[in-house]
């Protein structure tokens, strides 16, 4: 904390990387602008409220030789900063471009908020060694954005092909549910991420009326993200989908609320509550 207030300003680096990265609420920008750090390359992340509920936050990634350059207009628009720099200062500008046009493809890849960039800046060249540099730099930015309360790369969907994924599995840490109910047809398997619906599986188009308002938006967030497919009689999932408990999966596929432990189940019939000896 660089004023002591644990939400105001503040630094973090990991042990044995040469990366720092600060952290400031709009408010106290042009208290920090004067340190050094800000005269310095990096790659910065504006953070503010999005335009659509459908996303949790509104994101425009950058690249600066000296950041306070681009920070310093007091109309710029933006509720947070993260700012990302080299404790060694040898960063270049083809290596800090390569980490913003990391950065855009993968947020948009994420589909988890609404980025800012219109345009996805092409790859500069960078020799095999710097591109390892950079993707381990990238990794530990990675690490950092959450702990900043930056979210907007935790992926609302995994783009890995679903066939290939499950086929690689190793059996005694996978487990494929199923749910059949008329029309439907939706499988499940679970991995660090969260509850993944299978890209393919299908949903239901109507929700009954004592379906919560939370999964309405839900519903909604994942047609708005081309998540949810309409195919007629029934939605389909377009990638493999991320939810946060096996009852918010069971619940978007039937189009009410449901409890996912019971309602999952593997070919042999047990529930995901019986595989898990709840």
């Amino acid at each position: 904390m660089l004023d002591g207030n644990e939400y105001g300003p503040r630094y973090a680096e990991i042990g044995n990387w040469v990366g720092k990265a600060f952290y400031s609420p709009r408010i106290s920008i042009n208290d920090v602008l004067s340190r050094p750090e800000f005269s310095n390359p990096g790659v910065y992340c504006l953070k503010s409220k999005p335009n659509s509920t459908s996303f949790i936050e509104r994101i425009y990634i950058g690249e600066a030789e000296a950041i306070k350059e681009h920070l310093g207009d007091p109309n710029r628009d933006f509720e947070e900063l993260v700012f990302f720099i080299s404790k060694d200062d040898l960063l270049t500008k083809t290596q800090v471009k390569y980490l913003e046009s990391r950065l855009i493809a993968i947020a948009k890849e994420a589909k988890t908020a609404e980025i800012e960039n219109t345009q996805s800046p092409s790859i500069p060249f960078l020799h095999e060694a710097d591109i390892s540099d950079m993707e381990y730099f990238l990794e530990q930015m990675k690490l950092i954005f959450p702990i900043m309360g930056f979210n907007f790369l935790k992926p609302a969907i995994i783009k890995t092909d679903s066939k290939e994924k499950i086929d690689k599995s190793p059996s005694s840490h996978f487990v494929l549910y199923k749910i059949k109910s008329g029309s439907l047809d939706a499988k499940m398997y679970e991995n660090e991420l969260g509850f993944i619906v299978v890209k393919g599986s299908k949903a239901s188009k109507s929700l009954t009326p004592s379906i919560t308002e939370t999964y309405r938006k839900l519903q909604q967030n994942l047609i708005d993200k081309s998540i949810l497919v309409d195919k007629g009689e029934y939605y389909e999932f377009s990638e493999d989908a991320i939810f946060n408990s096996p009852s918010a999966a069971s619940n978007i596929v039937l189009g009410r609320q449901s409890a996912g432990t019971i309602e999952w189940i593997t070919d042999k019939g047990k529930t995901y509550k019986e595989v898990n000896n709840y």
